[in-house]
């Protein structure tokens, strides 16, 4: 357990915040679902039909069928908030570059005194953060199960696999579940072997085998010893830092405000030396050497810079504001950098 500030919980998610989406948003399954006694309702108890530009949509979200059965004690689901609820976007990706494993977030809105799963557990670690009201947690232990209330200010840590159930007190309850989808040594490994492996001859095993083992079992020999030996020569720093590539150039965009900042540089005082830039929440910046050029690793994709200018991306890396005059280049360039950094996404315009 871990006490913060109880208004914290409200920032990334609050109550009106989840009245917004589910009541003045066209959001649609199975970006909601609803559960109710251990049960998860079919999406057509729900949902409702609509049309857009003349083309049918389907799974919307229909807020009449669905505060009835909240009333009538249902759990609703906000699942995968990070694709869609900025607050939310913000803590999952910030998580992800402190963690390095990619993070999910689901939202449980339950009523009164409900309970909307049976005891159960995950196949993956979680934080749970109450944003609204009380929920008292059943979770099973060693030493048998114990009881543990959740109220703004709390958040929780659960490990994969721990057995768990929650019901909500006197008033409906708000929280926020935060899924760590683990990077394991399986995965990393499973995939560096298997790039080995495609390199073995897919040639057919020889004829007649069945009446000469000895011959397949001669050939088989040759075949797990240079695959053993290609094993060994693996380059494990070369594996890390190719891991952390992929991570930091495979993440989810973070471009909220892209417009507005175009806006601002497209004013004739849009961008000058003293204006005040930041780094997005959560918006990686490394710096990989690559000879002459520079690989910059955005999250979302890499760019390509010139070598020379790596004194001043190691400041924008290392600050989380600044203004171009901060940077170690003339003015000119200084202008031209933070300009292409705020189109690129990784800076915003402060307003």
């Amino acid at each position: 357990m871990h006490r913060t500030d109880p208004a914290y919980g409200a920032s990334v998610l609050s109550l009106a915040d989840v009245d917004h989406l589910l009541t003045e948003t066209a959001i649609r399954a199975p970006a909601v679902r609803v559960a109710r006694n251990g049960s998860v309702l079919p999406e057509s108890a729900f949902t409702r039909g609509g049309s857009l530009a003349g083309k049918p949509l389907t799974g919307l979200v229909d807020p009449v069928k669905l505060m009835r059965l909240h009333d009538e004690g249902a759990t609703i689901v906000l699942q995968g908030l990070q694709r869609y609820w900025t607050p939310v976007a913000d803590l999952v990706a910030e998580l992800e570059l402190e963690l390095g494993h990619p993070c999910q977030a689901n939202a449980y809105l339950t009523p009164a005194g409900a309970q909307g799963f049976a005891v159960h557990s995950d196949s993956h670690d979680v934080f749970v953060l109450q944003t609204h009201g009380t929920k008292l947690w059943e979770i099973h232990g060693e030493g048998g199960p114990g009881d543990l209330l959740l109220e703004p200010g709390v958040a929780a840590y659960l490990p994969t696999g721990t057995p768990h159930a929650a019901r909500a007190q006197e008033a409906v309850s708000l929280h926020l579940t935060i899924g760590i989808n683990q990077l394991t040594w399986r995965s990393l490994l499973t995939r560096e072997v298997g790039l080995l492996l495609a390199e073995v001859p897919d040639a057919h095993l020889p004829a007649g085998y069945l009446d000469d083992p000895v011959r397949l079992s001669e050939e088989l020999a040759g075949h797990v010893t240079a695959l053993a030996d290609a094993v060994r020569r693996l380059d494990a720093p070369a594996v890390a830092d190719d891991q952390v590539v992929r991570f930091l150039s495979q993440r989810p965009p973070r471009m909220a405000g892209a417009l507005l900042d175009r806006e601002a540089l497209a004013r004739d005082d849009g961008l000058a030396a003293d204006t005040a830039l930041r780094r997005r929440p959560g918006h990686p910046c490394r710096i990989v050497d690559d000879g002459d050029t520079l690989r910059l690793l955005l999250g979302d994709r890499v760019l390509r810079v010139p070598a020379r200018i790596r004194e001043a991306l190691g400041v924008v890396a290392g600050r989380t504001e600044l203004t171009p005059a901060d940077l170690p280049l003339d003015p000119a360039s200084a202008l031209v950098l933070s300009r292409r950094l705020v189109r690129e996404g990784l800076l915003e315009v402060v307003r």
